[in-house]
């Protein structure tokens, strides 16, 4: 006769209604709740009574600084605690119910409140300096952690706490307009948020750091909530609309930003986020470790500024029109790349690495020598090659200013559009060599070179391609480079160094940002160049920085920002289960069991 066994009932202890603070959940969404909205009623007060702290948090009923970014925070965790009480209109934010991304947002008003009260003090000297309103926004930030702490577990690990669900219900379709108007906002938000962290005084490194803290858990709520992956798959389906919105929102940022000095560091990341999509070809797609890389950039600009009619110059007589020193220095780093790819790269690992650690070393100590009297007179050593006359394309002259429906666009917002254009041809040639059949040879030989030669594939020839491609396009934003800065020396050609970019820096734009992926190294090299830019007291210690930043990401997400999913599958192989969504596709369709990964 068969027997059935009792489910023990939960106990305390196990119950996965409970909270780790043992409160009705009622009453923990209550506390969320007051929380926050005491954070976003602090906004309107004072914090300090001078305006010597950054931002001038001295008035009431006009946040500034830190205060607007504890109030977005704030309304952030608002609404996310009113999706727990399943209102309607606003579940599609949290189409789980889940507990993560409350306890997120949350945390990311904390974290701003406390650390602005913290950095008053510390600022001003004691205790004395804070006014009420950072008292209070201190207190409902406490109390709005505390309150998630109460809401239902979401597992009984820290991870738990900062994942997504494993399932996320399909969302309901939308008609094509809605989807496209859906991406047209998400798109505008995300240049509202950049243009905001750009124009953050360098000077006022506390609100930078306050931004930091919004911008990464704000995200990371989004994240957990199973949003970004609904908007790429409205990317997938019209990815065409997407990359065109993205292209805008940049193309409208130094219509936005009339800050030259702003617009000059969106020229120096676009130029950066150019090279490192041209490295990412040859570690990204191709798996080549090239330690070297900035000696090609080094040799476009080089070649450039050589025909650019510089008095400077040892050919001053000779002044290239655009299209002609761009493909120029395309060629010279062309040939560059053939010539020293095609000796080193039957080498693999360890040894390809040091070869190009050595070639990049060997053309800085060339360009020094090259100076009439170490050597030929070619390069002006260590003076470099200076007053590099702005372009001048079609009488449009880069360096001088234009007014364009009532702006004024300055100098380095004309070199900005013209490198946004240079992106996007970039961009299409990485889409379209990854999607190509030498694209799918690249990955082969990634993920295994001796099974692809097996399998008919010259992997000398494809690994020469990539190469020679990686360097032209590194050329391609040396061209550009050596007009907006006026000269070039030989000093940001090395491997590392305080002065970006370096072989480094663009390396770890790759790692961190994605390998593999178009938006990784973009992303990767905004973080790169922009966190020291803000963050001034970080100048001496950029390289430590890095290195503690890389290691947290290998350790807690190997496979970069964004995630390639081929490579996020090999990350995370030994996961139990692994879902990653897939273009067009809800996440459910393609979990992945750790048996069949």
């Amino acid at each position: 006769m068969a027997t059935t066994e009792k489910t023990p009932a939960a106990t305390p202890q196990t119950d996965p209604a409970r909270g780790l603070i043992a409160l009705p959940p009622t009453v923990a969404r209550a506390l969320v709740l007051v929380g926050a909205l005491a954070t976003i009623a602090s906004t309107f007060m004072s914090w300090t009574y001078t305006d010597e702290f950054p931002g001038d948090l001295t008035y009431y009923g006009s946040p500034a600084g830190l205060q607007v970014l504890a109030l977005v925070a704030g309304l952030l965790t608002v609404v996310y605690a009113l999706t727990l009480w399943d209102i309607r209109g606003l579940r599609w934010l949290n189409p789980t119910g889940a507990t993560q991304p409350v306890v997120l947002a949350a945390a990311s008003a904390f974290a701003v409140a406390w650390f602005s009260a913290i950095a008053i003090a510390v600022d001003l000297k004691g205790l004395v300096a804070l006014d009420p309103g950072a008292y209070i926004a201190a207190i409902g930030s406490l109390i709005a952690v505390l309150g998630t702490l109460a809401l239902p577990k979401p597992g009984d690990t820290f991870k738990d706490y900062v994942t997504k669900p494993d399932h996320l219900p399909t969302a309901t379709p939308l008609p094509a307009w809605g989807e496209r108007l859906v991406i047209t906002a998400a798109t505008a938000v995300a240049l509202i948020v950049f243009t905001y962290g750009i124009g953050v005084d360098p000077e006022a490194s506390e609100t930078f750091i306050g931004y930091l803290f919004l911008v990464v858990l704000g995200a990371w709520a989004l994240l957990t909530a199973g949003l970004f992956d609904r908007f790429a798959e409205l990317n997938a389906r019209h990815k065409g609309f997407a990359t065109s919105m993205a292209f805008l929102a940049a193309a409208i940022f130094p219509f936005v930003e009339s800050d030259e000095h702003n617009a000059n560091l969106g020229v120096n990341i676009l130029v950066v986020a150019t090279v490192a999509l041209g490295l990412n070809i040859v570690v990204g797609l191709t798996g080549l470790l090239d330690l070297g890389y900035v000696a090609f950039l080094g040799v476009g600009a080089y070649a450039a500024a050589l025909v650019s009619g510089s008095e400077f110059s040892r050919f001053s007589g000779v002044q290239f029109p655009f299209w002609a020193a761009m493909l120029t220095g395309m060629a010279a780093s062309l040939v560059f790349g053939v010539l020293i790819g095609a000796p080193t790269l039957r080498l693999r690992g360890d040894y390809l690495a040091i070869v190009t650690l050595g070639f990049g070393e060997i053309f800085r100590i060339g360009v020094n020598n090259l100076d009439g009297s170490s050597g030929p007179n070619l390069t002006n050593g260590p003076n470099g090659i200076s007053m590099i006359p702005d372009l001048d394309i079609f009488g449009f002259n880069f360096g001088a200013s234009h007014a364009i429906g009532g702006i004024t666009l300055g100098r380095f917002a004309n070199y900005f559009l013209l490198m946004l254009v240079i992106t996007g041809i970039v961009v299409v040639v990485f889409n379209r060599a990854a999607d190509s059949r030498i694209g799918r040879s690249w990955i082969a030989i990634r993920e295994d070179e001796t099974a692809a030669t097996a399998m008919g594939i010259n992997g000398f020839r494809v690994k020469l391609i990539a190469f020679a491609l990686g360097a032209s396009l590194a050329g391609l934003a040396g061209t550009v480079s050596a007009h907006v800065g006026y000269s070039v020396n030989p000093a940001p050609y090395q491997f590392a160094g305080s002065v970006p970019p370096n072989s480094a820096f663009l390396l770890a734009a790759v790692v961190l940002g994605g390998m593999g992926t178009v938006n990784g190294p973009i992303l990767g090299a905004t973080l790169l160049y922009l966190l020291p830019e803000k963050l001034g007291f970080l100048k001496e210690y950029q390289l430590f920085a890095f290195g503690i930043a890389l290691v947290i990401l290998m350790r807690f997400r190997p496979e970069g920002i964004i995630a390639n999913r081929r490579r996020q599958l090999e990350f995370h192989e030994s996961d139990d289960t692994v879902h990653i969504p897939e273009q067009g596709l809800p996440d459910s369709t393609v979990g992945v069991t750790k048996a069949g990964a």
